[in-house]
């Protein structure tokens, strides 16, 4: 992320400079740039680059890099918009679902902090723990995979789809490689699931509080989320029956395992009261299975998935390799019985025809690799004791916020605020002191009933970094809240 700003950084500079060399004239080498500007030479690569598809330099193989001859184009001049205003906001009769996403909390995981900023606020695995070697080894086996470039099968490679359906069904074999289509990331197949499911204009109901992207992209598929209370043991079952009723829902998303932000887990009993209830209902359950790979290695065993009890189709299963590795190993999965497996894969196929085979290749190389449960056992002891350490300064240094659960999987906590505080405020005076956090808003489809802030302890370096960064937030909570 620091990179990207360093070349930004670099190529203001050279512009800057161009204007000391004429036409033709060749600027410093490559490495005199380096010592110059104290920066890697991928970094003078990437700016040069960036000033030669602006026309203001032009690079020659083994010569270097030349100022173009030909001036700086002029400005384009600037377009009216304003008319999109008037046409994103006519809505037809009927429509029941305002068509604008807000996907602000989306959007603060994903985007890059200003330079020096520690990033509490990650949905992914910091590099140091992301598994580049065997990634790369992964896919340097896979491109040479014969047919590796060609279509793939478009519910996706029959092995990789064979693997997650043994990783999904378990030891006793519960689901089949035909119950399962490959997708490209979770997003997806929960942007998938959503729409398969439920009609435009329909609730769907939803863990209170729960992951802002699956909030984002139901109501980009027009759906009504209705929030159902959560605590410390998973959906509140009793509130869930209640919500069926009341809504006319026909569609429950939760996260049963280390669920996003709270970091609960389903109790065994209330594992089978969802599944009572909604095969009662007729209800479909949506399983968004992200963090099984995110287990802690002092966590007790784990639970099967919903979807290894449920003979009868009632869940839709869906999970990832994203979180576990990399951001742009962007392959997950799809497990559904039934009818309801026939409209995913049509929706799937319209919406983005298949994967494209040499990523599905890679995964497939990765998971069959000796480095596979390696990785992930280094995960679950650095989670663990990032975790701890995390743990440990939010006590010392934050007494004032409640830490009602600490997890033993997933990467993330989920603190409670004292009454009254400006979350948002408190994320700002957060970011002004070199630490970003998530503000609770995004995380309620509804009004919440107290201020949150989730930390996560994943992206950062290590345990260094996670005490920094409590400490730069107890100055932010000291200016906001006295």
């Amino acid at each position: 992320m620091h990179e990207r700003s360093s070349v930004a950084d670099l190529v203001e500079s050279l512009r800057k400079e161009l204007d000391r060399y004429s036409p033709g004239e060749k600027l410093p080498s490559s490495r005199a740039l380096v010592e110059r500007h104290r920066v890697s030479p991928v970094t003078v690569s990437r700016a040069l680059a960036v000033l030669a598809a602006e026309g203001l330099v032009v690079t020659r193989p083994g010569a270097g890099a030349f100022r173009a001859a030909r001036p700086r184009p002029e400005a384009a001049r600037p377009g009216d918009t304003s008319w999109q205003e008037v046409a994103l906001s006519v809505e037809t009769a009927g429509e029941a679902v305002p068509r604008s996403v807000d996907a602000s909390g989306v959007l603060a995981t994903l985007a890059a902090p200003p330079p020096g900023t520690l990033e509490l606020n990650g949905g992914y695995l910091h590099p140091s723990l992301q598994p580049e070697r065997a990634l790369a080894a992964a896919l340097a086996r896979a491109g040479r995979r014969p047919g590796a470039w060609g279509r793939p099968p478009m519910e996706g490679l029959t092995d990789l789809r064979a693997w997650f359906a043994r990783e999904i069904g378990g030891p006793a074999g519960t689901l089949a490689a035909a119950d399962v289509l490959v997708t490209a990331g979770g997003q997806s197949a929960l942007t998938c699931a959503l729409r398969a499911l439920a009609p435009p204009g329909a609730p769907v109901l939803v863990e209170s509080p729960t992951y802002p992207g699956m909030l984002a992209a139901a109501r980009a598929s027009g759906l009504r989320p209705v929030p159902v209370p959560a605590d410390t043991d998973g959906v509140r079952t009793d509130l869930l029956a209640e919500a069926l009723r009341a809504s006319g829902a026909r569609v429950f998303v939760c996260q049963p395992l280390f669920q996003n932000p709270t970091g609960a887990s389903l109790t065994a009993e209330r594992r089978r009261e969802v599944l009572r209830i909604a095969r009662a209902a007729g209800a479909f359950v949506v399983e968004d299975d992200f963090a099984r790979r995110l287990v802690h290695d002092d966590a007790p065993p784990l639970p099967a998935p919903l979807a290894a009890d449920d003979p009868d189709g009632v869940v839709v299963h869906v999970c990832s390799l994203t979180k576990a590795t990399s951001p742009s190993l962007r392959v997950g999965a799809l497990a559904a019985r039934g009818p309801a497996f026939e409209r995913l894969r049509a929706i799937q196929v319209v919406d983005s025809f298949f994967v494209p085979r040499p990523l599905q290749e890679a995964a497939l190389e990765l998971v069959g690799a000796p480095a596979w449960p390696r990785h992930l056992r280094t995960v679950a002891a650095e989670l663990r004791a990032r975790r701890q350490a995390v743990v440990t300064a939010v006590r010392r240094e934050l007494p004032d916020l409640a830490l009602p659960h600490v997890p033993p999987g997933g990467y993330h906590l989920w603190l409670r605020l004292p009454r009254r505080t400006d979350e948002a405020a408190l994320a700002s005076a957060a970011l002004r002191a070199g630490v970003a956090v998530a503000h609770g808003r995004p995380y309620f489809c509804a009004e919440p009933p107290a201020p949150h802030v989730r930390l996560s302890f994943a992206s950062v370096a290590g345990a260094g970094e996670l005490a920094e960064g409590v400490r730069r937030l107890r100055t932010a909570c000291a200016e906001v809240l006295g």
